[in-house]
């Protein structure tokens, strides 16, 4: 009798599951940011924010969970009720605080489920206009004669910008003294001002410096070109074999969501990213539109924590305190 009841409770669960499902959404969905407003995230978040509201006809909020290297945020979008109502969009640093922080409160693997790569956008290797470097080769060539004394501008320890250029080193076998900075912008500042050498920047805030000729820009680091700046050759075709880190934003949930959820919005949001508009708002945002399967995002994920490692290991690369 016992086992008969717990085989019907099962089913009525999973009949009830299901039903909750094929009406998601029913009421307000809250997405969640783990960094401050204004940024990357910020951006593609609300992007995503205005396609689910007008797809399926409930509002989605965005909510700001800025704090300790977005591992806050992160954490309490891991540990919310798995409903398809609360929702985390987030780049790399997902992947980089596996290995960066040694007690993290959740796994990115385990307690997460990709939905969909929405955006990413490529990083430029940018110089001041007086180092004596034109080209990614020269500039290694100096590196490697003045071992220390070129000093490189990164967001802050563990940041992006910081183990893109760490692996721009380990690739090179070249060094530079790293300098932090609180966020892009006074990195590039100070960059353009000459009080520092290089950096490698992501390319929505660099592209004005560049413009205005503040900057140089030798190389990207993408895998191939970057529809912003064709003419730039990529560091792997300007002597850096098999270098790529670009800078990616995806749309995850919590990894208990029923499966018919997330199919629901990786085909609402995959067919919004294929549009003209939609691929022309994130480009004047600095992104390129991604799309792609939940399986493809998740073995991507999967794949840079495993590259992110592989880095701050070799990097020594510790998170801020």
């Amino acid at each position: 009798m016992k086992v008969w009841l717990s085989l019907l409770a099962a089913a009525l669960a999973s009949q009830a599951g299901f039903a909750s499902a094929q009406t998601w959404p029913s009421r307000p969905v809250r997405i969640i940011v783990p960094f401050s407003p204004g940024g990357g995230n910020d951006i593609v978040a609300r992007v995503v924010a205005q396609r689910m509201t007008e797809a399926f006809g409930q509002t989605a909020v965005v909510d700001n969970r800025a704090g300790a290297g977005s591992t806050i945020g992160t954490d309490i979008a891991a540990k919310a009720i798995p409903d398809g109502y609360t929702l985390l969009v987030t780049h790399n640093a997902i992947a980089i605080n596996e290995t960066l922080y040694p007690k993290l409160p959740y796994d990115a693997v385990k307690d997460f489920a990709q939905v969909i790569l929405v955006g990413t956008t490529t990083n430029t290797l940018v110089v001041n206009p007086k180092v004596a470097a034109r080209t990614t080769k020269e500039l290694i060539a100096l590196a490697k004669s003045k071992a220390g004394a070129l000093n490189y501008a990164s967001t802050g320890a563990g940041g992006t910008s910081h183990l893109a250029m760490e692996y721009f080193k380990l690739s090179t076998g070249t060094d530079f003294t790293h300098i932090p900075y609180k966020g892009t912008g006074p990195g590039l500042t100070d960059l353009a001002g000459g009080q520092i050498q290089v950096m490698i920047s992501a390319l929505p805030g660099t592209i004005p410096f560049i413009q205005g000729k503040r900057l140089v820009a030798l190389a990207t680091t993408g895998a191939k070109r970057s529809a912003f700046l064709p003419e730039l050759p990529t560091l792997n075709e300007s002597g850096v074999p098999g270098y790529e880190f670009d800078t990616w934003f995806g749309l995850h949930a919590p990894a208990k969501v029923p499966k018919e959820i997330i199919v629901k919005l990786n085909a609402t949001l995959a067919k919004a990213l294929a549009t003209p508009a939609l691929k022309d708002q994130l480009f004047k945002a600095g992104l390129e539109a991604n799309g792609g399967t939940p399986e493809a995002f998740r073995r991507y994920m999967i794949s840079e924590i495993q590259k992110m490692a592989k880095i701050i290991k070799a990097s020594g690369a510790k998170p801020e305190v």
